[in-house]
């Protein structure tokens, strides 16, 4: 990382950053960064291998034959419309492996069952060759040329140096996938650190591949400074910063972790994802007795449930359920996690970019910082992600040394309603 960042017990740090603790509160101009970004590895077909590669939701239907070798609405892509439910970018990442599709004039450029969706056909253009690579049924791109040496390559494919003649159609074929192990996550682990991303995907059953993301979102939000929650299947973490998706897809049990990442990603921070309806593919598999969900969301699970014909989000929760004075109970809600996710990374940005290394730690300089960030969560509070919040909450002083700075203060998260307690009184007769 750039930067230093994470959480602090005293005041020892070497690496210039951000160093932000929360903890809960005893019982008795900066602008709001934007949401949606989610990043998982993802076993597709075809596209980019061994780097991470950023999808907008706007241009998924456009871009899919190239990335993808097939088209958007294909049954391979559908973790991909899962994700794109909620997010509106996708950080994703093929790992490496497979084999490459090929026939006589071309080999597919990327390994993977995509490569066999792929054709060449030639086509006699008076002395020369029209070559036409058709992707899935659609003709992707065109060259005429009048030996296969003028070639070059193009999104899809490389070309041999095989003599040209017409074809109606040469199919590539020979193109195979290569499952993910647990070297791929991390390796998909270490590419993605650098990105900024507000939720993390991993939908696998292998709980060894989970303890994996669990210890990698743990370092990465309390060590680095870098805030967002990461989306499993089955895994008690009892962290704050993991969600656990208890429910199966009868098409392939942890696929609900698709749609879950996407949703978690693209939540406005004033918002929640109770009871969200579930507008995805697949089939859930939600039959729970009240008993059972009152059970699972104790236990921290995040459980889907049949409402009124829908599948909906039970409650917006995290794995967290090991409650303490620094973490209550507040902070099992994502709600309260996004919130306070948002004002770390805002205000390390603010700090990182216009204070670091830029403006004298002097009464001067920290007056500044003070109003920067408390216009920062005056703006939450418009919002109506915070409330009760007075300027008088934020304090920011001297620190130990003459490079330090130190600031504390308290914020009061809003969360949706959830539950309605009503007593109705009937009068009597007259």
């Amino acid at each position: 990382m750039a930067y230093g960042g994470g959480t602090f017990t005293t005041q020892n740090k070497i690496l210039p950053g951000a160093y932000i603790n929360f903890v809960s509160a005893a019982r008795a101009t900066a602008e709001l960064s934007a949401r949606g970004t989610a990043a998982m590895l993802l076993p597709l077909p075809f596209g980019p291998q061994g780097v991470v590669t950023s999808l907008k939701a706007d241009y998924f239907a456009e871009e899919a034959p190239r990335l993808f070798g097939c088209s958007a609405d294909s049954n391979a892509l559908l973790p991909v419309r899962e994700l794109f439910c909620g997010a509106e970018t996708l950080l994703f990442y093929r790992p490496e492996g497979g084999e490459k599709a090929h026939s006589t004039h071309a080999s597919a450029k990327y390994a993977g069952t995509g490569g066999n969706n792929i054709q060449i056909v030639i086509r006699e253009n008076a002395e020369k060759f029209d070559v036409v690579t058709v992707v899935d049924g659609v003709e992707m791109d065109t060259q005429t040329v009048s030996a296969a040496e003028e070639l070059v390559e193009n999104d899809f494919v490389t070309f041999t140096e095989e003599a040209l003649s017409a074809t109606a159609g040469e199919p590539l074929t020979g193109g195979t996938d290569k499952d993910p192990e647990k070297s791929d996550y991390e390796a998909f682990l270490r590419a993605v650190e650098p990105y900024t991303f507000q939720t993390l995907g991993c939908a696998s059953e292998d709980s060894e591949i989970n303890k994996l993301f669990v210890s990698f979102t743990r370092r990465m939000r309390e060590e680095a400074g870098v805030k967002f929650q990461t989306v499993l299947y089955h895994t008690a973490a009892d962290y704050e910063g993991v969600i656990s998706v208890e429910n199966e897809a009868e098409e392939d049990a942890p696929a609900l972790v698709y749609w879950m990442t996407g949703a978690a990603a693209g939540c406005a921070v004033n918002a929640s994802c109770s009871n969200k309806i579930y507008d995805g593919e697949y089939t859930v598999l939600a039959d729970y007795t009240q008993t059972q969900l009152e059970e699972g969301l104790k236990a921290g699970k995040l459980l889907f449930h049949r409402a009124g014909g829908q599948v909906r989000v039970l409650s917006d929760v995290n794995t967290l359920t090991t409650f303490t004075n620094e973490r209550g109970e507040d902070f099992a809600l994502n709600q309260t996690v996004r919130v306070l996710d948002q004002i770390a990374n805002d205000v390390a940005v603010l700090f990182c970019t216009r204070y670091l290394g830029q403006i004298p730690n002097d009464e001067a300089g920290r007056i500044s910082l003070w109003n920067d960030i408390v216009k920062h969560h005056q703006e939450l509070e418009r919002q109506r992600a915070i409330e009760n919040f007075s300027a008088e909450d934020v304090q920011v002083s001297a620190g130990q040394t003459k490079r330090s700075v130190v600031v504390s203060g308290r914020v009061t998260p809003v969360c949706a309603m959830e539950q309605l307690y009503m007593t109705v009184t009937v009068a009597g007769a007259a």
